[in-house]
């Protein structure tokens, strides 16, 4: 895993998932958050590495993994962004195996992909979540859930705040939900606490506030809202007491600019995902309306094969399912 992880540092493009993502970089205000006028500095933003395969890169070439079945034809798996680079790494694997397929990789956000296979515009809506948390109960009603793997989630700070390496739950709702406002009641440096959260569509932003907030509002004050978890990664690192939370594979992309923190004293790794010691975590799902069929189901059982279970998602910082 880790000499495919050294591959991923050089063969990773930077601007294929922050297109997919529909990242645009811009900073828009949390529209239920009151924003007061804060002086925030000026910072140049750097280049932030989003874990992606480009078609034909070193890695893509590694993880070539037997196709059983083909199947011709286009379908779209679009969804959750916390998914996406592994989910845009099988398609490049399964492409690549099976020639005349075309799988269409978008991002939007869970609640996106799940309205959007509701409406029937994908074939597969990549969610973080159970479909009854976001869609009304007949809609939900008329998808299967496959799903297909277990991902972690972290929260991270810019790296000017130093000194806070672990968070308790406590310390974390504290945080984000305005009772902590300045970095020195953590055992950081004294400087205020910069909330960057996800809109209302994300499935990631859905885990964080059911398992570290217990489902309590996020604070009023000085938020940011990104769109994605790459808008998220790079709003982060460019932000002088920035805070948030990603998926495992943006954070390992990303490590030179970002400080990852513990939660209740566990470190943030698949070891512990799998063990369950780690708590900020969730089973990707990959919904269909009604069964699955032609390469829609093909690439569902691809993502369930022995090979993307057992090489191309743990090389990724994501668990298997099975």
């Amino acid at each position: 895993m880790y000499k495919t992880l050294r591959w991923l540092s050089v063969a990773m493009a930077t601007g294929i998932l922050v297109a997919a993502c529909g990242g645009t970089g811009a900073t828009t205000p949390l529209a239920s958050v009151a924003i007061p006028s804060v002086a925030v500095p000026s910072v140049a933003i750097p280049s932030v590495a989003i874990p992606s395969i480009a078609a034909g890169s070193p890695v893509a070439s590694a993880m070539s993994l037997p196709v059983v079945d083909c199947e011709q034809g286009s379908t779209i798996a679009g969804g959750s962004t916390a998914m996406q680079p592994v989910v845009e790494a099988a398609k490049e694997s399964y492409q690549a195996g099976c020639a005349g397929s075309s799988v269409d990789v978008q991002g939007g956000g869970s609640g996106t992909g799940l309205t959007q296979v509701a409406a029937g515009a994908f074939q597969i809506g990549d969610s973080d979540v159970d479909a009854f948390t976001k869609l009304a109960t007949p809609d939900a009603n008329a998808l299967v859930d496959h799903q297909v793997l277990r991902q972690g989630f972290i929260m991270v700070t810019s790296q000017d705040v130093t000194g806070v390496s672990n968070l308790t739950t406590q310390q974390a709702t504290d945080i984000w939900t305005g009772k902590i406002t300045n970095w020195k009641d953590v055992g950081g440096p004294d400087e205020p606490i910069v909330l960057i959260i996800r809109p209302q569509s994300s499935g990631t932003r859905a885990v964080f506030k059911a398992i570290v907030l217990k489902g309590a509002n996020e604070a009023s004050g000085q938020a940011l809202t990104e769109d994605s978890n790459g808008a998220v990664t790079q709003a982060v690192s460019t932000t002088p007491g920035g805070t948030s939370y990603i998926g495992f594979a943006y954070y390992q992309q990303n490590k030179a600019s970002l400080n990852g923190l513990q939660l209740d004293g566990i470190d943030a790794t698949v070891a512990n995902i799998t063990s369950g010691t780690y708590k900020l975590q969730a089973l990707g799902h990959m919904y269909t309306k009604g069964d699955a069929t032609g390469l829609t189901k093909a690439f569902i059982d691809f993502m369930l094969s022995d090979g993307v279970q057992h090489q191309l998602i743990p090389s990724l910082f994501y668990a298997p399912i099975q």
